[in-house]
């Protein structure tokens, strides 16, 4: 049996699919098992999965079409019998990335936007469930194979090399950080769609830096991201200077990972990075709300904090469903939301966990 894990939607959805690629293995030992990624950091996240046999990874959106379609086509020849398109991938376009692959059983979820068309794409399904977590609705398609759940427990899975650990820990050491409490930071969000909108304001961040460094000295607060936050550390280091701050210049989403377990505690919106701390099982995680906050997207797992939005007030699916959409608003009003979680509310909830 050849089974193919489709993800690609978002680098932090390919984390809720690692619980359900473990329940494969579990149940269908003898099978190969691929996934088929669209982000270089989706392929991070997965590299070293003992549970997987192969992953392939393809910008299907940055890409030439000719390329991708022949990147596809190869996958096409491979003879998959089933492809799972975990969940969420509300947009059309993932099954019909499926359908091109034509494995004779092609697995997926049912969304709001589908139709008839979306059930001959995906000609096995079950219908979305906003009231369970993602991993969850991912593992409910096992029924679809006629097999149920085997593991006791489920938990998001990154598998580090022993020298990304220890890349990690000798950052700590150079830094003189083992005696001091870590408090790491994401100021991003994902890129796609209109999703940067839910970011918290910089300048939130900024004053929240000030304060922890004047009230908490002994906290280590250390910036995590990729290129795209790099304007935005540059403008918390120009303002603030260094002390206390740590940029760390990581190769890799594991790089990341590895340096994220270090931390106390984790501060974000509802992004990748989110989820990774809580894959590695930072023991205090902070989450402010966004509009795109919702069930299925909470650290799975690991226990959290919310900072209530304001703005949001209960309403999040009326802003943001897997309906293939973007979060409904003008770029006014969702910058407005965001900038209605106060920084005293923030700043309060970090100094209590410290």
């Amino acid at each position: 049996m050849k089974i193919l894990v489709i993800s690609l939607a978002g680098i932090g959805d390919t984390l809720f699919a690692t619980p359900l690629i473990h329940e494969l293995r579990a149940n269908f030992p003898g099978a190969t098992i691929d996934a088929l990624v669209l982000w270089r950091g989706s392929k991070d996240l997965l590299e070293g999965n003992p549970h997987l046999n192969a992953v392939h990874q393809k910008n299907l959106i940055s890409d030439p079409k000719i390329g991708s379609l022949k990147y596809l086509a190869k996958l096409r020849r491979a003879g998959y019998d089933i492809s799972i398109n975990t969940f969420p991938q509300s947009r059309r376009h993932y099954r019909l990335v499926a359908k091109f692959i034509n494995a004779p059983v092609r697995i997926s979820h049912e969304y709001e936007c589908s139709g008839a068309l979306d059930r001959w794409l995906a000609n096995k399904s079950i219908p979305q469930d906003y009231s369970r977590h993602a991993v969850e609705n991912n593992l409910a398609l096992l029924s679809l194979l006629d097999v149920k759940p085997r593991l006791p427990l489920h938990h998001y899975e990154i598998f580090l090399t022993e020298a990304e650990k220890k890349w990690a820990a000798d950052f700590v050491m150079r830094e003189k950080l083992s005696a001091r409490p870590l408090l790491g930071v994401h100021v991003g969000s994902g890129g796609t769609k209109n999703l940067a909108l839910r970011r918290w304001p910089l300048e939130n961040y900024i004053e929240l830096a000030r304060r922890l460094r004047q009230s908490e000295p002994k906290t280590a607060i250390l910036f995590f991201g990729g290129p795209e936050e790099k304007p935005d550390h540059e403008k918390i280091q120009q303002t603030l200077g260094t002390a206390n701050l740590f940029f760390p210049k990581t190769e890799n989403l594991r790089q990341a990972a590895a340096l994220i377990g270090k931390c106390n505690i984790f501060l974000s919106v509802d992004t990748a990075l989110m989820h990774v701390a809580a894959a590695m099982k930072v023991k205090k995680q902070i989450v402010i709300e966004t509009p795109t906050w919702n069930k299925p997207i909470e650290p799975y797992a690991n226990p959290f904090a919310l900072v209530k939005n304001p703005a949001v007030a209960g309403r999040n699916l009326e802003f943001y469903r897997y309906d293939g959409g973007k979060i409904k608003g003008t770029r006014e009003e969702l910058t407005a939301c965001m900038a209605s979680v106060k920084i005293e509310d923030v700043f309060t909830t970090v100094t209590k966990l410290i």
